[in-house]
């Protein structure tokens, strides 16, 4: 049996399926690709960053500035291109980047529980729907004669829908936990990263001595 056939057998309710399964994939390359690209050249980016820092924030700026196309670029850039800010300023340029870097992660999550939450339900709805046409088609007098053959098959056809709905939901699911893990372990090498800057700008503040001197 294949896709199409199951298609027609399944009933009105794959073609809402069929729909949620494309979004859900959809989504899921995107989200694969954006991750792919931002892993892996992180490390890279804060290691380039951080050691121009210790020498000259202007290169450290630089730096950042170059990478901008990276989420953790953008997130180090933020307080660098700010004029001699002080350290308080510093510190809320680092959270404010990383909220809106963090917002930028999560896009997609709602999409994705979406078709988590419907599909099982509209898989159900399907096949309610074609145990009420099989059903309906059978007459009392007919019980136990050849015409109730089919209903076996006419059954398993309804329950096309319901298989159909938990795979949906199932992968979807599977790519959430996946993205959220990795959402989670973006937070941890944010915030270290921005530690470590704002660490180093505090030391380097600390040093410059009078407010009149200039901290580059």
């Amino acid at each position: 049996m294949n896709i199409l056939t199951l298609f027609q057998k399944g009933g009105l309710a794959m073609l809402p399926l069929t729909g949620l399964s494309i979004l859900a994939l959809g989504t899921i390359f995107e989200r694969a690709w954006f991750w792919y690209a931002l892993l892996k050249q992180e490390s890279q980016i804060v290691h380039r960053v951080l050691d121009a820092a210790d020498q000259d924030w202007d290169l450290a700026a630089e730096v950042a500035s170059r990478a901008k196309n990276s989420p953790i670029g953008r997130f180090l850039a933020a307080p660098l291109q700010l004029q001699q800010p002080d350290p308080e300023l510093f510190r809320l340029a680092l959270e404010a980047s990383a909220e809106e870097e963090l917002a930028n992660m999560r896009r997609g999550d709602k999409l994705l529980e979406a078709v988590i939450a419907i599909s099982p339900l509209l898989g159900l709805l399907g096949t309610v729907l074609g145990l009420i046409q099989t059903l309906g088609n059978l007459r009392i007098g007919d019980l136990g004669s050849s015409s109730t053959a089919g209903v076996s098959a006419g059954i398993g056809e309804a329950l096309i829908t319901t298989a159909t709905g938990l795979i949906v939901a199932i992968v979807a699911l599977a790519a959430y936990r996946v993205f959220q893990g990795l959402i989670v372990q973006q937070m941890k090498v944010f915030r270290r990263a921005g530690n470590q800057l704002e660490l180093m700008y505090r030391q380097a503040w600390a040093r410059r001595g009078l407010p009149s001197q200039p901290l580059r």
